[in-house]
Order: structure tokens, then sequence, then C-alpha cells
């Protein structure tokens, strides 16, 4: 298969195009095909191009901030709509906790020094039992 596609390359006259860093393909769902360091080949008389390399599909959010300047109008719509869903799911959240923030200290309910006073009297009790056990 790949003998096959180069051959049919090799009919186009492609040519080799140095110095891409990276190829992203965005699809429609809002997700990227990501090429790191590809070889591309192109033939502009036959609007053909080859992309060569390891593929990974990401989401669109991954690639922020690196990818702004190669969105289209289409994809720049996705992208608020996916920003709209995030901040709609965040003011949810914080609907669900009155108001209150989770990065806030919760308040001291007991007297730390008693409990560990406490500890401390359970523990000599239990010496007390074991030297007990002991003597017996």
């Amino acid at each position: 298969m790949i003998k096959k596609l180069q051959s049919c390359l090799k009919k186009l006259s492609v040519n080799n195009i140095p110095g891409i860093e990276e190829v992203n393909m965005i699809k429609e769902d809002g997700t990227v095909i990501h090429f790191n360091n590809p070889k591309v080949q192109a033939s502009l008389g036959a609007s053909t191009f080859a992309i060569n390399g390891h593929g990974e599909n990401k989401v669109i959010t991954e690639l922020i901030p690196s990818i702004l300047n190669q969105l289209g109008p289409e994809s720049l719509t996705h992208l608020r709509k996916l920003a709209h869903n995030i901040r709609s799911n965040e003011d949810g959240g914080a609907e669900n906790n009155n108001g209150e923030d989770d990065d806030d200290v919760p308040d001291l309910v007991e007297n730390f020094d008693e409990a560990s006073k406490n500890e401390e009297g359970v523990k000599s009790d239990d010496k007390d039992e074991d030297k007990e056990n002991k003597d017996k």
C-alpha cells in the first residue's frame, strides 16, 4: 500500500517541503490530528499534499495557545462554544456550593489540644494494662 502511494506521488512529481515543524488538521467535531515534525511533500500543479509522520488525535484545547493563529472562522466558533460550555459548567458548580469557595480554610470545630490530651491519656491507660498483664 505504501509503495503504491509512493509511486503515485512520484508520478505527480511531488517535492519535499523542508522546515515544517507541525501540521494540524482540524476536524468538524473539534478534534485535531496533530503531526509533530512531519515529512511534507507537495505538488502544487496537482493540488496534492502528502504528510508523513506520527499523527495524534487531540482535543483542540490541548493545543492552545500555540494553535490560535492557525484557526479559521469555523474553528474559532467551535472554540468559543467550548469556552462557553466550560464557563457554564463552572458557574453550575458554584451554585451547588451555595456561593462558598472550596479554597477557604474550614472553621475550627474542636479544640485540638484537648483531643491530643485525650489521646495521651488513652495511651497511658494502655501502658498500665500492659504492665498489669506482664505482672500476671
